[in-house]
């Protein structure tokens, strides 16, 4: 599967332009992700020096993408003349609807091919995560 992962908010705190803390088990999960066989695309909006310093944070904790901002990791900027739409299986990012699950259920989404529903029904009621409260009040 080829899985395209924000960085902001996903992998690190909110913290653009800096790079915030490392949101728990992140970093390890999408290691084992790599591990499983699957493809990782970062990205982010961080471009230039900022998009350097993102992917060189991820490479001194061992994790490396098949490709950054692009589709594949030849892609050269005279080939934009397609649709720029990422092409990939699945997106994780902060800015899903529902926002972005604990690491661990992404993970188990992913490795056991399940949909979040499934998950959340497995789970005693009273472990459940509370709703995080949105800026729009609901």
């Amino acid at each position: 599967m080829i899985i395209a992962v924000d960085f902001d908010g996903t992998i690190v705190q909110h913290r653009y332009p800096h790079i915030g803390e490392e949101i728990p088990f992140a970093i390890e999960t999408l290691k084992l992700l790599r591990q499983d066989g699957h493809r990782l695309v970062l990205w982010t909006v961080r471009e230039g020096e900022l998009l350097d310093k993102a992917v060189a944070w991820c490479q001194a904790r061992g994790l490396e993408f098949y490709a950054v901002n692009k589709d594949y990791p030849e892609e050269e900027d005279d080939h934009k003349g397609f649709s720029r739409k990422l092409k990939v299986d699945l997106f994780i990012d902060d800015r899903n609807l529902g926002g972005l699950p604990d690491w661990g259920v992404i993970y188990q989404v992913i490795k056991e091919r399940k949909q979040f529903a499934d998950i959340y029904q497995l789970r005693d009621p009273d472990e459940r995560p509370a709703p995080k409260k949105r800026w729009f009040g609901w």
